[in-house]
């Protein structure tokens, strides 16, 4: 159901936008077709990709190594392997949200996966060297990341208690 909202709400969004373009910058609306059209383009082989990707790593996510580092007898060093393993985890929420999925069907605890995935967020390896740091700059990059560093951990333990 709250993917069926989100897509709504991004719908909604998408064609209140195109209203004020058409109404406000009509001669500008090929210019935008254009670009939709070309990040369009530029970004199915890369969604398609990302989605099998996703399913086969899904697929192969080792059973017992969730149990033993990121099940219920983990404990907080299972907190602390699920943050790693989300911060190394290349590519876009396809890939991400899947392998969490996989990995609660697979006796995850959700506080492992809620840190897997906020680190995943946070922290993100592949982000941070092509994004961040090119683009906010290298101290910016050290005092965010220092500042976030508990972050994981902490909704980690929230989600334990909460669950």
């Amino acid at each position: 159901m709250n993917i069926l909202i989100g897509t709504i709400l991004i719908w909604a969004g998408a064609l209140w936008a195109l209203s004020r373009v058409r109404r406000d910058h009509a001669s500008e609306l090929r210019t935008v077709w254009q670009i939709s059209l070309d990040t369009f383009l530029f970004m199915l082989p890369r969604l398609i990709l990302g989605l099998l990707s996703a399913g086969f790593l899904a697929l192969l996510l080792p059973e017992e190594f969730v149990q033993r580092y990121l099940g219920d007898n983990a404990g907080f060093g299972g907190l602390l392997v699920a943050a790693v393993f989300g911060a190394l985890t290349p590519g876009g929420p396809f890939v991400a949200f899947a392998i969490g999925a996989s990995a609660i069907k697979a006796g995850a605890t959700l506080g492992a996966v809620a840190a897997y995935v906020t680190a995943w967020c946070i922290y993100s390896i592949l982000r941070i060297m092509s994004y961040e740091v090119p683009m906010l700059g290298g101290t910016f990059t050290r005092v965010r990341l220092l500042y976030s560093l508990p972050v994981p951990i902490l909704l980690g333990l929230l989600a334990q208690a909460v669950m």
